[in-house]
């Protein structure tokens, strides 16, 4: 069947779709039925079914005779180190690791936060806690100690896992004073910390607190998998919240390993024996989706990557292992694909390696722009397939399932909705718009498997967050349109939405003008207060590697662009080139917060900023076009 056959098949029975490929995981006792809605809208999904998402991602692989294949190869340009773990050796591992935490005292339901770099023992802890039944909750590995106190306080685990430091290219995080520092700051005080020491660092430990990663697990006997109901948290993974607090999205464990399991055959046409790699960080859902759980589901092989995709050494590092790994579906983010564009405009350095086992480039994090997409394209030579989803679904909700069809790409669209998402476009009152036309993304409830179905502890603040805006749907927050074949064009967060002069505009619309200039690597667009019009656009540039342009000439030149291909209506006027953009660690652009800048407005720097001196930097590009730019970081 192709994907309209499928997508049918679903919305004609979704009953029976779901129950089809829950078939595809092995169960300890098999759900009465796929959906519980019996509690609407917090949705269930195979809620009366027994499974272990460990034994599902490891252990029956080895008993169906893949032990000697390689799950996890981990890839360190920052080490400059190479090794792989087998199947057999991950089991081992695993259940060492999850014995040593049952003995001490760890069971089913209890809550543990895993704070690491990207090194094989951050899956091994998350796999060990799905061992157990127990909960984990991931956190960046060199997150703030208050923003790691927060999240103490709110998920109160009995255990944390924790490395010593995590490696950057030119210096070493040190996580255990970060951890110390939470620890003292939280109301809450975990029983117990296991610490991973890394030869890079050594850390003291805490009398009677702490305890070293293999002495920790020395003649323990190792757990066998805990059977857990459907409905079962395997993991609480926290991202940001309006009010500062951050919102603990819950992923309930059948649903999860039901959608990752359908996602990685159908969305990236990878089975088991293939080579998958994501270019994430298991601090974020597509680590957790697509690094740990996903790939190893599907019996394949995943790369941990520690390092980035310029500088460690050099704009090849990606290409590079991909070739070394003979990867046969990468997944990225943009803003990796525009830095290394930036510093590799004419593609040399991808025609140094051979990646013949390479069938497409998945891209997701934040809106693909077109022009990045159409270099990607021509310098790979393969499917470059954006795809849409955030970190509350926990897999796909548009893209081109490349393991049922390969649909034709449309750039700047994330392509179609996934079987078990209903897509509508609505206007603020609640009622869908025609074809083309920009509002609210919404999704037809229930959400399927694998999405979130509620927030940890907050019910409350669930309905109020996704919910209440439109009674009968999940409101996603972003902006866009769907065109007449049917594909979905996600233009910007709805916040990024901006009003000139009575006209709703994209500000994703306008950085599509802005990154086809000759000269840009990477832009954003922010609305700025304006007395008359409400709000205007300012362009924010950054110029590719080796552009001698004068600056003023490129601002001449894109306000052209963006008045010839929007119109006038875009008000479109003003520009200045930056030296960087102001981003998550995971690569989202801060655009709200530069437009507080600019107008001048207080703010509150996000936990999650890669680096705050650049939002200085701004400021002082923005005072330099005579925006207001006082107000201080909070």
């Amino acid at each position: 069947m192709g994907y309209r056959e499928v997508y049918g098949a679903w919305k004609a029975d979704p009953e029976a779709f779901w129950m089809q490929a829950a078939e595809a995981i092995d169960w300890v006792r098999k759900p009465s039925k796929a959906l519980f809605d019996e509690n609407a809208p917090f949705y269930e999904w195979f809620s009366d079914g027994m499974v272990n998402a460990c034994w599902n991602a490891v252990d029956r692989h080895v008993l169906a005779g893949r032990g000697d294949q390689v799950a996890i190869m981990h890839e360190s340009p920052v080490t400059l180190s190479t090794k792989g773990i087998t199947y057999r050796q991950l089991q081992d591992r695993v259940a060492s690791l999850a014995g040593a935490l049952r003995m001490r005292g760890v069971e089913k339901g209890d809550r543990v936060i895993i704070y690491m770099p990207m090194i094989p023992e951050a899956v091994v802890a998350m796999l060990a806690c799905a061992r157990l039944g127990a909960i984990h909750s991931v956190v960046f590995g060199g997150f703030a100690a208050h923003e790691l106190a927060v999240r103490i306080d709110d998920c109160t685990p009995k255990a944390m896992i924790a490395a010593s430091c995590g490696l950057e290219p030119d210096r070493v995080v040190h996580y255990k004073p970060l951890l110390d520092q939470a620890i003292d700051l939280a109301a809450h005080k975990p029983e117990f910390c296991v610490i991973y020491q890394r030869e890079q660092e050594v850390a003291k430990l805490v009398e009677g607190r702490d305890f070293n990663w293999h002495g920790f697990q020395y003649g323990v006997r190792p757990a066998e998998c805990v059977p857990v109901e459907g409905n079962h948290p395997a993991y609480i993974l926290y991202t940001s919240g309006t009010t500062g607090q951050p919102k603990g999205v819950v992923r309930h464990t059948a649903g999860h390993l039901v959608a990752l399991q359908w996602s990685m055959k159908n969305v990236f046409n990878i089975e088991a024996g293939d080579r998958f790699w994501a270019a994430s960080d298991v601090g974020w859902v597509v680590g957790h989706s697509y690094i740990c759980y996903g790939p190893l589901l599907a019996g394949a092989t995943t790369v941990v990557y520690e390092g980035k995709p310029v500088g460690t050494p050099h704009p090849g590092t990606f290409w590079r292992t991909i070739q070394n790994n003979r990867i046969k579906s990468f997944f990225t983010a943009p803003t990796a694909l525009r830095a290394i564009r930036r510093e590799d405009p004419e593609g040399k350095w991808i025609k140094r390696y051979k990646l013949h086992d390479l069938q497409a480039l998945f891209l997701a994090g934040e809106r693909a722009d077109p022009e990045t997409v159409a270099w990607a394209q021509e310098h790979l030579g393969v499917p470059v397939i954006d795809n849409w989803w955030q970190t509350e679904t926990g897999w796909p909700i548009a893209a081109s399932p490349l393991g049922i069809e390969a649909l034709p790409i449309k750039l700047g669209s994330p392509s179609v909705p996934m079987p078990g998402y209903d897509v509508r476009v609505l206007d603020e009152a609640g009622d869908p718009v025609s074809s083309g036309t920009l509002g609210a993304i919404a999704i037809r409830l229930p959400l399927p498997p694998g999405t979130l179905p509620t927030l940890w502890n907050a019910n409350e603040r669930f309905r109020k967050s996704y919910l209440d805006h439109f009674p009968g749907y999940y409101e996603t927050g972003d902006a866009g349109y769907i065109d007449e074949d049917g594909y979905l064009y996600v233009m910007s967060r709805t916040d990024d939405v901006i009003n000139v002069a009575g006209h709703r505009l994209s500000t994703g619309a306008m950085e599509e003008v802005l990154a086809s200039h000759a000269a840009v690597a990477e832009c954003a667009v922010i609305g700025i207060a304006d007395e008359l019009r409400g709000q205007m656009p300012l362009g924010l540039l950054c110029l590719k590697a080796g552009i001698e342009t004068p600056h003023a000439q490129i601002v001449s030149e894109v306000v052209k662009l963006v008045r010839e291909r929007i119109g006038p209506v875009a008000a479109f006027r003003t520009a200045c080139v930056v030296k960087r953009l102001p981003k998550t660690r995971s690569g989202k652009i801060l655009r709200a917060t530069m437009t507080k800048i600019a107008d001048g407005v207080e703010f509150k720097t996000p936990a999650t900023i890669n680096d705050p001196a650049i939002l200085d930097e701004i400021r002082t590009s923005l005072i330099t076009l005579g925006y207001p730019a006082v107000a201080k970081t909070g």
